[in-house]
């Protein structure tokens, strides 16, 4: 079996944690008798330096024509510090997610067993934490339309939804929550936000779909404090593009450490495999970065995209190995210390 893979390292850490992912399909290329084959294409930062635009069309085209897409991270201070800067990094994935319709973004939120006291919360609140923030990725706020006043006085950001948005991610969401512990959480502020108003109604006419599924409504602030104070309460968290942004950012940490998670960004014709965590900067270069969020992403890659069930969980075990053994990066260890190349080096030798 062949299968073409666009890879897009990005900015910052994106290429040191994209080459230690790499390395692993490349072991289960060859333990499974399998083809992968590689097409890399700029975006973000480095493809602002290079050519001016953070999209460019050969990227987006590269995308297009391949079987999933393996993406490092984005971001870089030269342009978060020049608030008045035309062509932001960010403009590269936010492009990208709504030229190739990537609607749905899943983040699943697991603590490994061997990390519980590495996490800030206490172990009995941790012990059991496993869900999945299910956000919307091609609406709101992100997208809206966006500008400041002529005397540069005020500034303003529309968030926008339709109901066919809203309609295919929730559908999504249900669809999982029956795969899993059959519990659906939808977090909006309807309280005060017109869009969550209509994501409530919405979600309340399709849960009748699904009688099978409990449906809980939480507002974004309790939903905030529901995550530190009972985790292990939610099953499937369904939301909008900016409040799915915070919150799974927030549930990251719980796990011990932002490096640890992946995620899919997926659409009706293909999908975006990408750890959470950013480019982080600071980090460029000194091969300390956790490269393990990106590993699983090329985990959940092989399974979603290729249907590799198999495949995917002899990576999953690797890590498990590995982390129960005490190595790590150092952020989730202080005694057995790995640089981001000899982790992924161990987790090859596990697989």
């Amino acid at each position: 079996m062949k299968k073409t893979i666009a890879v897009l390292p990005g900015d910052g850490i994106g290429p040191e944690i994209i080459a230690e992912a790499v390395k692993i399909l490349n072991k289960i290329a060859q333990v499974y008798n399998y083809k992968f084959e590689y097409e890399y294409g700029l975006i973000g930062g480095a493809a602002i330096d290079k050519i001016g635009t953070a999209l460019p069309d050969e990227t987006l085209d590269l995308c297009k024509k391949t079987n999933a897409i393996l993406f490092g991270a984005i971001g870089d201070p030269k342009y978060d510090n020049d608030p008045l800067s035309k062509v932001r990094p960010e403009q590269g994935i936010l492009g990208l997610r709504l030229a190739l319709d990537l609607y749905t973004n899943l983040r699943p939120i697991h603590i490994f067993k061997s990390l519980i006291d590495k996490s800030p919360l206490k172990p009995e609140i941790v012990k059991d934490v496993d869900f999945v923030v299910v956000r919307e990725l091609t609406g709101g706020i992100y997208f809206g339309k966006k500008g400041r006043t002529k005397n540069g006085n005020s500034a303003y950001d529309t968030s926008v939804y339709t109901k066919k948005q809203v309609t295919r991610i929730s559908h999504v969401a249900f669809k999982l929550a029956g795969q899993r512990k059959s519990k659906v959480t939808l977090v909006d502020k309807a309280n005060v936000e017109e869009t969550s108003r209509l994501w409530r109604e919405v979600v309340q006419d399709i849960a009748k779909s699904y009688p099978q599924i409990e449906t809980e409504y939480m507002f974004v602030d309790n939903a905030a404090m529901q995550i530190i104070k009972r985790p292990s309460s939610f099953d499937v968290l369904l939301t909008d593009n900016m409040f799915g942004d915070i919150l799974s950012d927030e549930a990251s940490v719980i796990t011990g450490s932002l490096g640890m998670l992946p995620s899919a960004s997926i659409g009706d014709k293909t999908a975006l495999y990408e750890p959470i965590h950013g480019s982080y900067p600071k980090a460029t270069g000194l091969n300390t970065a956790n490269p393990i969020g990106t590993i699983l992403s090329a985990a959940m890659m092989l399974e979603r995209s290729f249907g590799m069930t198999e495949e995917s969980k002899a990576i999953y075990l690797a890590v498990e190995k590995v982390l129960e053994e005490g190595y790590g990066t150092k952020d989730i260890t202080t005694d057995k210390i790995l640089g981001t190349k000899e982790l992924g080096d161990k987790i090859t030798q596990a697989i």
